[in-house]
């Protein structure tokens, strides 16, 4: 649920930044402060030291005397380890793709900041302090989507942050896309100037897929909420079975989601007296369709994964993820496999069949309730026009095949990413995650899951005001006036798909119904 104060400030170095902080850093521009106590700072200084220490006794550190990846058994002398860092700066400078949405790269900037803030990196205080600049000021990195394969985790993604801390490459400021170099010198700001291990430190590691996927749970969550109103008006429309809400059900079956979704369903539909005549009473209408009587069962599922997809998001974005790491209780570099994307890639790949299920139960809906030999007296494709009008007219025909193809879309979108691990970089890297495409892979199918729920909502509407006695039941007859505030009935043909744009940034962003 969201939080119904607003998070202002995150402060970085004091424990744990959740999730509902991660996206007020992300999608509200909350303040980012890094921690002024004393063991925080120990804790930085600590692993730098340490870092220090085993280059003074020519302790053959990974990345940083050594060459990156299956090079590692290359040894630099002291002179030429500055130009390893910039080198690794500028040879993984190969993304390809769209960049990523200003949203997805504030996380994956805030989720960097927290992994070098663990005090395993050793990294120092001011590549932290130039990070949270960034953020504070809105200078976000132009970081093209793809060329990850998770493991050594996002290192091409990451080395555009990592550049463009340096005055590199391209950044958005101020509305404008512009040099790094620019931006830097608007804002103020100097080039930071990389100490040893530090270019490592910024690229290897999970951040960019666990980035996008702290801003698609948050997503998500609001899809619940509108494929939930909008389910609850198709009851209404066709004549459905409240009781099939009834919270025996839930009892029976007890998993949470299922319990949480039959309880905002059984609000919605609640009646001022009786409810008499809202239900269809035909023999052939004892139950409901599958899609509005399992609603709860189906929006259930994408509920619960949720509840541990969340926590496994955090435990990523609050843990120091890149190689090598440096520890009091170790007394050489440590080098294992952090950076490895398998929590986040396994989530997103859950999620993302969980949201397509969402994305298909909506789709259904719409075909039932445009379909007159199943939406129990509504008029075809919900045609508002009488007489010869109607025969000119076709309302929502045409949306519920937009619905069909978008859903077909998200449910082609479930292939799990991770199961096409692949060998690369000679075999060094011979089993990767595929975190960052699956979580790219949740957002697509997220986006249109969105859309589809757009439709809905806006069919569920019209067909609620086709079958009228909206009155009996307050709750929805005020949320069909909020929703009319975005977009409006239609009457004569016309065109809607600006009216699903608007709908599905609604959903995207605050939510509809926007949670308190």
């Amino acid at each position: 649920m969201r939080n119904k104060r607003a998070i202002r400030k995150v402060t970085v170095g004091e424990g744990t930044v959740s999730l509902a902080e991660i996206i007020a850093v992300a999608r509200q521009g909350a303040t980012v402060v890094l921690s002024e106590k004393a063991a925080f700072r120990k804790r930085l200084e600590g692993s730098r030291r340490l870092l220090l220490d085993a280059l003074a006794a020519d302790v053959p550190v990974y990345g940083v005397t050594t060459g990156f990846g299956k090079s590692c058994g290359h040894r630099l002398d002291k002179p030429s380890l500055p130009k390893n860092g910039e080198n690794l700066m500028r040879f993984h400078g190969c993304g390809t793709g769209e960049p990523l949405g200003v949203e997805e790269t504030r996380a994956a900037m805030l989720c960097r900041l927290l992994c070098l803030s663990r005090g395993y990196s050793a990294v120092s205080l001011p590549l932290l302090e130039q990070l949270a600049a960034f953020l504070n000021l809105g200078i976000t990195p132009i970081i093209p989507s793809e060329g990850s394969v998770g493991a050594s985790g996002d290192l091409t993604p990451l080395s555009y942050l990592l550049a463009a801390l340096a005055g590199e490459r391209e950044v958005l400021y101020r509305g404008e896309r512009m040099p790094a170099a620019r931006a830097l010198k608007l804002a103020k700001l100097k080039p930071h100037v990389f100490g040893p291990k530090e270019p490592l430190a910024m690229v290897n590691g999970t951040s960019v897929m666990t980035g996008i996927a702290a801003v698609v749970i948050d997503r998500a969550q609001h899809l619940i909420a509108a494929a939930t109103t909008a389910t609850a008006l198709s009851v209404h429309a066709l004549q459905g079975k409240a009781h099939h809400y009834h919270p025996a059900i839930g009892e029976a079956k007890p998993f949470p989601g299922q319990i949480a979704v039959a309880g905002k369903l059984r609000a919605l539909l609640t009646t001022r007296a009786t409810g008499k005549g809202l239900a269809a009473d035909g023999p052939e209408t004892l139950q409901d369709p599958y899609s509005l009587r399992c609603a709860p069962q189906i929006m259930g599922v994408l509920h619960d994964a949720l509840a541990w997809i969340r926590p496994w998001v955090e435990i990523e974005a609050n843990s120091a993820n890149d190689n090598p790491l440096f520890a009091a209780s170790a007394d050489h570099p440590l080098m294992g496999g952090n950076f490895y994307g398998g929590h986040i890639a396994f989530a997103m790949d859950g999620l993302k069949a969980a949201l397509a299920s969402v994305a298909d139960m909506a789709d259904r809906q719409v075909a039932l309730l445009v379909n007159p030999n199943v939406n129990r007296g509504l008029p075809a494709d919900l045609v508002r026009l009488t007489g010869e009008d109607r025969l000119r007219h076709h309302g929502f025909k045409a949306m519920s095949i937009t619905a069909s193809a978008l859903t077909a879309e998200a449910l082609k979108g479930t292939m799990p990413a991770a199961s096409f691990s692949r060998s690369t970089e000679s075999h060094n890297q011979d089993k990767v995650s595929m975190g960052t495409i699956a979580a790219r892979d949740a957002a697509r199918v997220c986006t249109l899951a969105e859309r589809v729920a757009a439709v809905h909502l806006l069919a569920a509407a019209q067909a609620c005001e086709i079958r009228g006695d909206l009155k009996e039941r307050p709750r929805l007859a005020l949320l069909l006036k909020k929703m009319r505030g975005l977009a409006a009935p239609t009457f004569e043909d016309r065109p809607m798909d600006g009216d699903i744009a608007t709908l599905a940034e609604r959903i995207a962003t605050t939510g509809f119904p926007e949670e308190g």
